[in-house]
This record gives structure tokens, sequence and C-alpha cells, in this order.
């Protein structure tokens, strides 16, 4: 087998081989703990070099050594350690969280001007976990635009995955920052930073067109319907109904029987009532105050609960394409 014909791990493995044991540990230190396992592993499935395949490999490394001459050095990496060296701890702080935080907004200034299907097929081969770390850090119309450009089944992942972010280790942007720096350019911060959660798969569902956050939730919702349940509770909640328009309330209301809506009710804004019975036969209305005046004290849960009940008939009658949640529209049919 010719030198062409082998992968650059292989070309490594027999380099070292040839080098020995002491070269081989000098560059093992300069060498991730990811980097060390790949190599060792391919070096430790050679039991025999072929002369014409040794001489190759080292004339394509003497081949390779006189192109690239000069110093390649982890500029990011040097200067961090020489502010943190730097004398008086208070302005070597300071200086290091300067320099830090100026990285990190070119950085993420870098994300925010790629063209988000760029980024997109950038990301596509990246863990999942990843992608949604990296979606977090941008602003929400960025980062729909972005997931709206990746695969039905790795959008899905990262929203689930978005959500169940929180905070991220220094360690984590690390490693991240090693596998995307020459595309993106992610580097870390001194403290863990804010990431991700319920309400940013909230605001970033509320942004994706082409009716996307429904597909998404219903995914999400074979996985873990918890999480999907609360997705959906933050994104449409029962007090939200008071900006549909009348057809879309009435369409609702046709679904709801006086009994849970009395219960739905009994935590309700004035506002919010109001909004209720004047959408309602003024009898109904009449009944329901009078039920609400003489009902006696009742368990929040169970008042949320019917509210939610409410909130998943209207979400129902939205993906059947019979009303609008939002509101914002005449209560003209069209």
């Amino acid at each position: 087998m010719s030198a062409s014909s082998l992968t650059g791990i292989e070309r490594v493995a027999i380099l070292l081989l040839c080098l020995g044991e002491e070269p081989t540990a000098q560059i093992f230190s300069a060498l991730s703990d990811e980097e060390i396992h790949l190599v060792t592993q391919a070096m430790g499935n050679i039991e025999h070099i072929p002369q014409r395949q040794k001489e190759e490999v080292l004339q394509r490394f003497h081949k390779d050594h006189e192109e690239n001459t000069g110093l390649f050095v982890k500029g990011r990496e040097f200067v961090q350690n020489a502010l943190a060296a730097t004398p008086g701890k208070e302005r070597s702080s300071q200086l290091l969280d300067q320099f830090i935080a100026n990285m990190e907004t070119r950085s993420l200034e870098t994300i925010a001007k790629m063209n988000p299907q760029m980024v997109a097929g950038i990301l596509e081969q990246e863990h999942p976990q990843t992608v949604a770390l990296v979606l977090s850090t941008q602003t929400i119309i960025h980062s729909s635009e972005i997931l709206a450009s990746l695969s039905e089944e790795m959008r899905t992942d990262v929203v689930y995955r978005i959500a169940k972010l929180e905070k991220v280790s220094p360690e984590v942007i690390n490693r991240i920052e090693d596998a995307l720096h020459r595309e993106i350019g992610l580097v870390s911060s001194k403290e863990q930073k804010q990431v991700g959660g319920i309400d940013a798969v909230v605001s970033l569902l509320h942004s994706m067109k082409n009716n996307l956050d429904a597909d998404i939730l219903e995914s999400i919702e074979e996985t873990d319907p918890v999480m999907a349940e609360e997705i959906r509770k933050r994104m449409f909640t029962f007090e939200d109904m008071m900006g549909l328009d009348s057809r879309a309330l009435q369409a609702i209301l046709r679904e709801i029987n006086n009994d849970s809506l009395t219960l739905a009710l009994k935590t309700s804004s004035e506002p919010m009532r109001e909004k209720i019975f004047a959408n309602m036969s003024e009898r109904a209305a009449d009944m329901i105050k009078d039920d609400l005046e003489a009902m006696g004290p009742v368990r929040l849960s169970e008042v949320e609960a019917m509210q939610q009940t409410i909130v998943k008939i209207a979400i129902k009658l939205e993906e059947e394409g019979k009303i609008i949640l939002g509101g914002g529209g005449s209560d003209e049919l069209v």
C-alpha cells in the first residue's frame, strides 16, 4: 500500500513509529486526549511498515515541513496565559475579562453575519448538542432561520436539546471552540453562561414559518411529552385568549361546556371574563357569573389544569386550520 492511499491518521502513526518513543512522547504532550487516542489506536494496529511506505511517509513529512515553515501557535491560549501571569491579581483578572469579552463578541458577530443556510451546512455535520449550544448564542430570528435549514430529524433533536440547556461550563465551550474554531470561532467565557431553556425554545418556535413549530412540537412530544406540554403551555396561555378575534374565540367556546369554562375563569382577570362573556349568549354569560359567585374554594392546580385543557382545544383548532391563534385579524370571514 502506497502512502498516498493512507489516511492522515495512518500516516501520522507510521511517522511516529519511525521517529521513536522519546520524540513521540514530546509530540503527545502537544496533542489533545482525543487526538492521542486516535493516533495510538492506529499505531497499535501496525505490526510491519514496508520500506517503501516508510520512505514515502518520511518524504511527505519533509515536503510538508518545508512548505509550511514558520511558527504555529495557539494565539488565544498564549494571550490568556500571559495575562493570567501579569503582576497584580486584580489588574490581571480585569485584562483577562476584557480580552475574553472582546474575543467572544467578535466570534458571535461572525456567526450572526453568516448566511443561515451556510451555517446550517456547517452545523449539519456536528452533534445536535453542539448545534443547540451554537443556536442558543444567536438571536431568535437568526437561530430560527438556521434551524429551518437543518434536516427535519436534526431540527427536532436540536430544539429538544435547547430546551434542556441551562448553564454550560467553560470546558464544554472550549471543546466546542476547538471543533468549530475555523468556521465559526466560538470561544469560552470565564463564568458559566446562561443559554437555552424552555423560554428560548418558545421564542424560537414563535419565529418559525411554514408551520414548522407544530411539526417540531409534535416530534418532541413523541420523545418527551412532558417537555412538549411545557413548551405549549408557555407558547399560548389561557389569558392569551384575550388577544383572539371574536370568530376564533367563539369557535373555542363552542367546544367547552359551561362547567369547565366556569372553573377555568375562577382565577382569570376581569378583562378576560368580560372578553369571554361578550362572545357568548347573554343567558349563558349570566349563568356562569352566578356559578362563579356561588363557587367555593377550588384548588389552584384544578383551575390551571382546566385552563390548559382549553388551551389544548385552541391549539387543536389551529392545527385543523379552523382558527388562527394570535388574533390581530378582522372578525369578518374571508
